[in-house]
């Protein structure tokens, strides 16, 4: 039996630890704080697949990030010599194609751009007229949603310019563009693709974006700058970033850190961060654009270059940058993507993927949902037939 003594502390002790426990509770923070970039803990590769509506492989895909739907382009060649080349539209939460908005079997093909500005799709046709002869259009879908195109975007580039690459910026009017130059300089500038207006033409002449491999491109739409990074083509070279003031065309460069080609990248406008990713050394890069600054940090678990990371893209909501990783090194087989704050700090890995670049005509890519933290990326077909959905 307890004595007296006994039974008049316990209460006492189990009061005071109560106590000390509600004083740890509001005096020390928890782990991580609220406003900090946290992992989903049930991130992953997602149920939803898109299948291409005709067995093509996919030239290209995106989806609204203000509305339900995505669109894909896709072609394959027909036993005659043709191509079946088709542009679609798809549900989201399902993964049905919703519509053909035009389907060929010509010589025609046509490549996703991708979904800009407010709900605006774009899409590129090449209409071939002769072997070496082919027509560029580009056809706008403003909105997604209306499941038709609704008008043309005219990029005022000539014969001598073919366009490469159109930022992914969804929720600002603008977006940058960059068009490879044939026996002249490539040049950038900014486009309103629903207003079908353009910026001056800003001429690119640093030999990291005239030789070679073409620069990756990203929109600092808070400076209004174009924001390029590649190297000269050689494995140890470290790359050059550049700065391209879209109004007044002025051009500044400088010596960023990583080795090899810069497979990927993109900015946090309201921070001024650029994140790239490196091929030789797998790594990504960090960079203060004010400050012409950058640092490196390997990707988790890559030991070498097979592990390298392809295409970053960059949630504004969340302010997380996500990094494909084509051969995953968190995994024991397949891709993830593979996620960092604005800082550089690792939060999380998707697992259970499978994309790759190497038969791809389109490079993988990244489309994201912020404001529900999923996504989709290519894969799983090898023949690049399809998307996955997935959750971070």
């Amino acid at each position: 039996m307890l004595n007296i003594k006994t039974t008049n502390v316990l209460p006492k002790l189990l009061l005071a630890v109560a106590f000390l426990g509600l004083i740890c509770s509001l005096s020390i923070p928890s782990v991580g704080q609220a406003d900090e970039p946290q992992p989903n803990l049930v991130a992953g590769a997602g149920s939803v697949i898109v299948h291409s509506r005709f067995g093509g492989q996919i030239f290209g895909f995106d989806i609204d990030q203000n509305g339900t739907e995505g669109v894909l382009s896709e072609a394959q060649t027909l036993s005659n010599g043709n191509v079946l080349a088709a542009v679609e539209t798809f549900d989201q939460t399902t993964g049905k194609i919703l519509n053909v908005l035009i389907k060929t079997t010509t010589q025609d093909d046509f490549v996703t751009l991708g979904v800009v500005g407010n709900s605006v799709g774009l899409v590129e046709r090449e209409h071939v007229i002769s072997l070496f002869h082919v027509q560029r259009t580009f056809r706008a879908m403003n909105p997604l949603s209306a499941n038709k195109f609704t008008g043309l975007w005219t990029p005022p580039i000539g014969s001598k310019h073919l366009l490469e690459e159109v930022s992914r910026n969804q929720g600002t009017s603008n977006v940058a563009v960059f068009a490879i130059g044939l026996n002249v300089n490539p040049v950038v500038f900014s486009s309103n693709v629903a207003a079908n207006t353009f910026g001056p033409l800003v001429a690119l002449t640093d030999p990291a974006f005239t030789f070679g491999v073409p620069p990756v491109l990203a929109f600092d739409s808070k400076a209004n700058q174009a924001v390029l990074a590649q190297d000269f083509g050689s494995p140890t070279s470290v790359p050059v970033i550049g700065l391209a003031d879209l109004a007044t065309g002025t051009v500044t460069t400088f010596t960023g850190v990583g080795l090899g080609f810069v497979n990927g990248i993109a900015v946090d406008s309201a921070d001024g961060i650029a994140c790239t990713t490196t091929e030789i050394d797998f790594s990504v890069e960090f960079y203060d654009l004010a400050k012409k600054i950058g640092f490196r940090v390997t990707l988790p678990g890559a030991t070498q270059q097979i592990f390298s990371g392809a295409d970053v893209e960059f949630d504004p909501v969340n302010r997380l940058f996500l990094v494909a990783q084509p051969v995953s090194s968190t995994a024991g087989s397949g891709s993830s993507i593979q996620v960092f704050d604005t800082k550089g700090n690792f939060i999380e890995s998707i697992n259970g993927l499978s994309f790759s670049n190497a038969s791809n005509v389109i490079p993988a890519h990244i489309a994201l949902k912020p404001s529900n933290r999923t996504g989709f990326v290519d894969g799983p077909s090898a023949g690049v037939t399809e998307i996955q959905s997935f959750t971070y």
